[in-house]
């Protein structure tokens, strides 16, 4: 497995493809690796012939210093599970390779960053178009595989790889979830073990929420419950609890035939975010 460090090394790793005319799978991480990362390697290693996976804690897409710092770091593990799994090169830049310089640009995404994640995390949507971007032009992989977890990630990645022209495909791979429900996460190292466990609340308002909407029951009527169990979990704090347009991330009121609806939460389990969703009729 080789460990590259520099856009240099990246480069000249990509030129001894060239001739071999292989397919790249890219799979952007930050590292902090965990089942779900290494589900996102299995449909890269069977979908591409050269595997690429980049481990970088980004800090232009984390608009709250504090839990920059505190986002977990474990790189020796990280390569030595990439090793195993069989993974062909890991890109492993520091900060000064990937920013030399502060970025001037701004991407705006519209309407898909003015609602959950980008509604409560601003500039998070900018910072993330800008590291897959650079990412994007420094690998230049045929495809790149992203979680499901991170819906409106895919989505805005989607729209950035549209409208910019990438010759990528994007893949999209379903959440990996622990027997309990719980939806994996490098966060999840900062829960303790009984956060671990009131941290299923998410998984089970989805699941719950799901089942009434399929059984008929009035969106607004199932949020405002969810809202009020909530009230009474004192430790954790609900952030939001939408039904969404899948591709659009438009809130909704209630099911509509067409695109796929996933229903969309973010909580503070003491001091950690999470966030979660669920597809209602795909």
């Amino acid at each position: 497995m080789n460990v590259l460090y520099t856009k240099d090394t990246v480069k000249k790793f990509l030129l001894s493809l060239t001739k071999s005319q292989k397919t790249v799978g890219l799979v952007p991480t930050m590292g902090a690796l965990h089942e779900g990362h290494l589900e996102l390697v299995r449909n890269a290693k069977e979908n591409s012939d050269v595997v690429i996976v980049s481990i970088f804690v980004n800090p232009t897409q984390f608009n709250n210093p504090d839990d920059f710092a505190k986002y977990p770091k474990t790189l020796d593990k990280d390569l030595d599970l990439l090793k195993n799994i069989g993974v062909d090169a890991v890109f492993v830049p520091e900060n000064q390779e990937v920013y030399p310089e502060s970025p001037m640009i701004k991407i705006d995404f519209g309407d898909l960053e003015r609602v959950l994640e980008g509604a409560f995390r601003p500039g998070h949507f900018n910072g993330v178009g800008i590291v897959v971007s650079k990412l994007l032009n420094i690998v230049k992989p045929h495809k790149a595989f992203f979680g499901q977890k991170d819906l409106q990630q895919v989505a805005v990645i989607k729209r950035l790889v549209k409208d910019l022209s990438f010759d990528v495909e994007i893949i999209v791979v379903p959440t990996v979830r622990e027997a309990s429900g719980l939806a994996l996460s490098s966060r999840n190292l900062r829960l303790s073990p009984e956060q671990r466990e009131i941290a299923l609340v998410l998984f089970k308002s989805l699941s719950f929420a799901k089942t009434e909407l399929l059984k008929g029951e009035q969106w607004l009527n199932v949020k405002s419950e969810i809202q009020n169990q909530f009230k009474h979990t004192p430790e954790v704090e609900l952030e939001y609890f939408e039904l969404v347009d899948s591709e659009k991330m438009k809130v909704l009121d209630g099911l509509q035939e067409g695109n796929p609806i996933s229903i969309c939460i973010a909580a503070y389990v003491g001091e950690v975010r999470l966030i979660d969703n669920i597809s209602v009729n795909h």
